[in-house]
Order: C-alpha cells, then structure tokens, then sequence
C-alpha cells in the first residue's frame, strides 16, 4: 500500500507572518493533489501534528492548515519531536496497512522532513521524498530555496540499507495529471 505523510503543516509554522514558508501557496496545492491521487489509489494519508509549550494538542496553532483538504479516512500522529516515529505510533500504523511505498511532504524541510526521511528509510520502507511538496522558512544562515534545493540533493545520493529505497520526485513524477 502507498501511504503519504503529511508533516507539521500546522497553523503555527505555515501562519507565521514573522517566518513565512517558501512557496507554502504550492506546497500546499501539490500536496492536495498527492493526497488525492494516494486516496484515488486505495491508499493512506497520514497527517503529523507536532506539539510543544507554544503549540499544545488540540489549540488553535496546532491545527492543520485549512487550505490542506483532510478526509475522514485520513488518520494522525500527535508528535513531540522532531521524528515522527519517535514515541509515536507511525510505525504501528504503516506496518497495519502494510505500507510498502512512503510518500513524504511537509514542513519544515531540514529538521522534521529530514528526521522522517532518514528514519523511513532505516526501517526497510521504499521511500519517496515529493521534493517540491516540503517546505521551511529561511534561516539566518541560508534561505529556504538553498535548504530545500540541499537537502534534495543529499536524499538522493544517500545511502539506505539494502531493504529499503529513497528517491527523490517531483509531485508530478509520482504522481501525474
């Protein structure tokens, strides 16, 4: 089964005047379409919600966005770290549907996009970075384009253990018109 996650596109992070999200309008877009696709598919979409003391379960920044379109058959996991298997049921869940193929989209790019890919990756799942449905914000040391155009390159050279796959593709490649 295909499954695709959908990280930490909350209110908190994609709502932040102060920190604004590069291309969040398109990221936005390409991930409804994956989304679509992977429901049309018979397969899964998982949103992840990250929580802290500035954005607690269930509060208004928690929130996913409201330009995400969420189904009721969409499933989550409430996080408090940075990986999202990390005390979390994600694996639980992938290994009940017998998720084969992990498609990973989100925020932000070089910290929680990067945690999930790695750890997909070690835990024997073909994993499919959608390199133009993840997102950040820039930093002081670099802009959001360059995070993003690095950390694309780097998952697509990256070793992975023999049972498992990265690639990296556009939301078009996986998945087209």
């Amino acid at each position: 089964m295909n499954t695709l996650l959908i990280i930490d596109m909350q209110n908190a992070w994609l709502n932040n005047p102060a920190q604004p999200c590069f291309d969040s309008a398109g990221v936005v877009d390409r991930i409804n379409h994956a989304a679509r696709r992977i429901r049309a598919q018979g397969g899964q979409v998982i949103f992840v919600q990250h929580a802290d003391a500035d954005t607690g379960i269930g509060s208004a920044p928690w929130q996913v966005i409201p330009a995400l379109e969420q189904a009721a058959t969409d499933s989550t996991v409430q996080k408090l770290a940075g990986d999202s298997f990390a005390a979390t049921d994600l694996a639980a869940q992938l290994a009940a549907s017998a998720t084969t193929t992990l498609y990973i989209s989100g925020f932000a790019t070089e910290f929680c996009i990067d945690t999930a890919v790695r750890a997909a990756a070690s835990r024997g799942l073909q994993v499919v970075v959608l390199s133009d449905a993840h997102t950040t914000a820039d930093r002081p040391h670099l802009a959001a384009p360059a995070i993003i155009a690095h950390h694309n390159w780097v998952w697509s050279g990256l070793p992975v253990p023999a049972d498992s796959s990265l690639a990296v593709r556009t939301t078009a490649e996986a998945f087209p018109a």
